[in-house]
């Protein structure tokens, strides 16, 4: 009966016989076109009947492929395009299955014609939104197929760039139909992601290669259109797009796999060009999930070659920009402990020599300048991000950076050791560069939320220490908070300008903010910048911060109090420079005395006091005809041209602060304060320095002891607390003060000349006096009180206390309750 039917066509079924009018006798005349009108009105009719036309249909591609009747192969994919694109009922999942089975086998063919050709028929099915869903349907063939195509190797430049594109939107295809049906293969499984990512990149990778030909003006446009790199960025970017919550991890992880396993961390170019297409194809609220993976990866990578590194540090300060503007969230700590951390790690790197701690016999050997440029890439990454954060979150930034300096203190021990002392001090040097990073271009209008008094006083702690590069980083991070107003590239070269007004500054009146934090802060900040001008290991960077340091004081947070003790410190500089206790070289005393004339000269004109401003002018101008190398003019050169002899500096010379105090005091500032020399405050800071000498400690020790001794425990009968005691006390303490300065250098002189038997003369008399008043001490606690109702007399006429109980004692009635 069947054997009947195939020979007859009259007795075939009804939609074989129209299956088989579709196909012309010569496959070039193409399908015939009313027959397939027919087809499809009977799809329709009969919708019970489509997975019957979409099996024979298969059977027939398959058995013209196998006869390499490509005519005829072609015709069927069209018929069945058009049937998938009329047909829309529940009985199209068996005819989609039919019509799968037949794009696979187009797939795999080694013709590329076929392969094109099935991508095509699968693209266009892609985009028909079907009306049922399928519960059993799997593209893991079509993935696989396709990422394969994306990497074609074929002779032809021609071919090989169709069958890549081809293989990308295939890609794209089984994207858009899976990504956001819940009941399809889930496209987002790690299985999938790691063929259909690193597919995509690997024509982005080669974006190069299509550039660097150089077609025809008029082959230009299609050319255009034929790019793969292009193409597979707007895949990359639907599918970044598509991306929900949970599935940004499996989308990123094969980024990172694929720029490992070719090296692509290194050039950096395409590895930011990738992060770039995700961080703007993503929803912003993800964002902080793409910094979280980079986080973790330069953390996996902390053993890898610096260059690694610090392509990847790169990668994450372009990242991080483009996130600040969406929504970072609970990383932005997170984001700078890891930089630090690697930032220390790279440091111990640097000074071991490897990754281990130890060389060895097959260790790697770490290149420094490559660990340098490593530091270098975190700390450019954590000021560019810090640059796009808020204000709270910047101040949180600082005080985070702040708390990791190792300072030599109680409370933040450092290593010992010279390996210690080195890694200590790299670390400091570092962690204040990126300090430095963050507060540039840093604004709080309320410099006590700035500059908090933790903050502030761990950072001039590190002012007190001998390294120069640190002292020099403090006073550039110092005036970075200060300068509110963009003034202090103004003040990058010291000069006694006869005119301040070319420099055009931007003066506003001091805020109560401003004077309340000065109140609290100043004697701090004056105390620093006198000490570390005594330093004499400054050179001209040194000089030329303080001098911004104090213009931007004078500028940003001054009143008048505030310019009286300015003036009172310059003068205690210039006393420096020609009393010279601290055997300064030449050229930091004349620095000293330019810096005092620069300083000088500029509060001279913002004051706006005519005989101040003249008194200061005066001076200027007979330094310039006699002594030139103590105006920064000379000084502040490449070639200095400075004096042998600063011994015998005549007063002409000098800024007198007894004309000083009279010509201001006409003028409503405080005349007396102004006839007072700065002291600086001894603090405990000090004992952050490694500039105390032995002799030094041991007369701190003295003069606790000194303090503390029996002899003065007299007791002093109470004065009347008046004005005039308290304006003497004040006047009076100068003197005090130059007093106890006098008898601490007495003392620290007698214990380094005085010989070793007065020494210890002295010491043990100080021990026999101490244990006589224990003693005394001891009786008077270990004998018994006396009695209240008096004495009695012993046996041998001696007085002798007697004890009495409490509950017998007799008290006056004043003692009642």
């Amino acid at each position: 009966m069947y054997g009947v039917c195939g020979c007859c066509g009259a007795l075939r079924p009804r939609y074989k016989r129209l299956v088989d009018n579709i196909f012309p006798e010569d496959p070039e005349d193409g399908l015939v076109k009313t027959n397939m009108e027919k087809l499809t009105f009977y799809a329709l009719s009969a919708p019970e009947k489509l997975d019957r036309i979409g099996a024979y249909l298969s059977e027939r591609l398959i058995r013209d492929v196998g006869r390499h009747r490509y005519g005829y192969v072609c015709i069927a994919m069209e018929a069945l395009d058009q049937l998938l694109m009329a047909c829309h009922c529940q009985s199209i999942n068996l005819f989609v299955e039919s019509f799968l089975k037949m794009v696979a086998k187009l797939l795999e063919s080694e013709k590329p014609n076929l392969q094109i050709l099935g991508t095509n028929s699968f693209v266009k099915f892609a985009n028909i939104e079907e009306d049922t869903p399928s519960y059993h349907r799997s593209y893991d063939f079509f993935v696989s197929r396709f990422s394969e195509m994306c990497h074609s190797s074929h002779d032809d430049l021609e071919i090989k760039t169709k069958i890549r594109m081809s293989g990308i939107k295939g890609l794209q295809g089984v994207v858009r139909k899976t990504v956001n049906d819940e009941l399809q293969a889930n496209i987002w499984d790690p299985q999938h992601m790691d063929k259909i990512v690193p597919s995509l990149l690997f024509n982005l990778q080669h974006v190069e290669e299509a550039e660097s030909r150089s077609p025809s003006p008029l082959q230009a446009p299609e050319k255009e259109k034929e790019n793969p790199a292009e193409l597979a960025e707007r895949c990359l970017r639907e599918l970044l797009g598509r991306a929900a919550f949970g599935n940004i991890k499996n989308a990123i992880k094969p980024v990172l796999i694929h720029l490992d396993n070719h090296s692509l961390w290194e050039p950096k170019v395409f590895a930011i060009r990738c992060f770039k297409i995700i961080m703007y194809s993503i929803q912003p609220q993800h964002s902080h999930l793409v910094i979280q993976q980079l986080l973790g990866h330069l953390d996996a990578n902390s053993r890898s070659a610096a260059t690694v590194r610090a392509g990847i540090v790169e990668v994450l300060s372009e990242a991080a920009v483009i996130a600040a503007t969406g929504s970072v969230g609970p990383t932005v700590l997170e984001m700078f402990n890891t930089l630090l951390r690697q930032l220390r790690l790279s440091i111990d790197y640097a000074l071991t020599g490897s990754y281990d701690g130890a060389v060895s016999l097959g260790t790697k050997i770490i290149k420094e300048h490559e660990e340098r440029m490593f530091q270098e890439a975190v700390i450019k990454t954590i000021g560019s991000f810090a640059s796009t954060l808020p204000t709270y979150q910047r101040s949180e930034v600082i005080l985070f950076i702040m708390s990791k300096v190792p300072l030599p203190s109680l409370q933040h021990p450092v290593e010992a050791g010279r390996t210690g002392e080195n890694r200590n001090r790299l670390t400091q040097i570092m962690l204040l560069k990126s300090l430095l990073q963050v507060s540039t271009g840093f604004q709080c209008y309320n410099m006590m939320s700035a500059l908090p008094s933790n903050f502030l006083d761990r950072l001039l702690s590190t002012a007190l220490m001998e390294d120069a590069e640190i002292r020099l980083f403090v006073l550039e991070i110092l005036i970075s908070f200060i300068d509110r107003h963009g003034n202090r590239h103004k003040f990058s070269t010291i000069s006694t300008l006869s005119d301040i007004s070319v420099l055009k500054l931007k003066v506003d009146k001091c805020s109560r903010q401003d004077t309340v934090f000065m109140k609290k802060h100043s004697q701090q900040l004056y105390r620093h910048i006198y000490l570390s001008c005594k330093e004499d290991t400054n050179v001209q960077k040194h000089y030329e911060a303080l001098y911004g340091l104090l213009a931007l004081i004078s500028i940003e947070l001054a009143n008048e109090e505030v310019v009286v003790d300015l003036i009172r410190l310059v003068l205690a500089v210039q006393d420096v420079a020609q009393v010279n206790e601290e055997n300064l070289p030449v050229y930091n005393r004349c620095a000293l005395y330019a810096l005092g004339a620069a300083y000088l000269n500029l509060i001279s004109q913002l004051t706006t006091v005519p005989a101040f401003c003249q008194h200061i002018h005066e001076v200027i101008e007979t330094r310039k005809k006699e002594a030139p190398y103590m105006l920064p003019e000379d000084v502040f050169v490449e070639r200095p041209r400075l004096s042998q002899n600063l011994d015998g500096v005549v007063i002409e010379f000098l800024f007198r602060q007894s004309k000083i105090s009279e010509v201001l005091g006409g003028s409503g500032y405080n005349a007396d304060r102004l006839c007072l020399p700065y002291i600086p405050q001894l603090t405990d800071e000090d004992r952050l320095s490694k500039r105390r000498s032995i002799g030094e400690t041991i007369s701190l020790q003295v003069e606790v002891e000194s303090r503390n001794s029996p002899e003065k425990e007299e007791r002093v009968p109470a004065e009347e607390i008046t004005y005039e005691t308290l304006k003497k006390a004040i006047v009076d303490s100068v003197a005090v003060e130059e007093q106890e300065r006098e008898r601490r250098r007495q003392v620290v002189e007698k214990f380094q000349k005085a010989p070793f038997e007065e020494i210890a003369a002295h010491c043990g008399a100080r021990a026999s006096l101490l244990q006589s008043k224990l003693n005394q001490i001891f009786e008077i606690t270990i004998r018994p009180p006396p009695s209240p109702s008096g004495t009695i007399t012993a046996a041998y006429g001696q007085p002798q206390n007697h004890s009495i109980p409490v509950y017998e004692m007799k008290f006056p009635d004043l003692c009642v309750y």
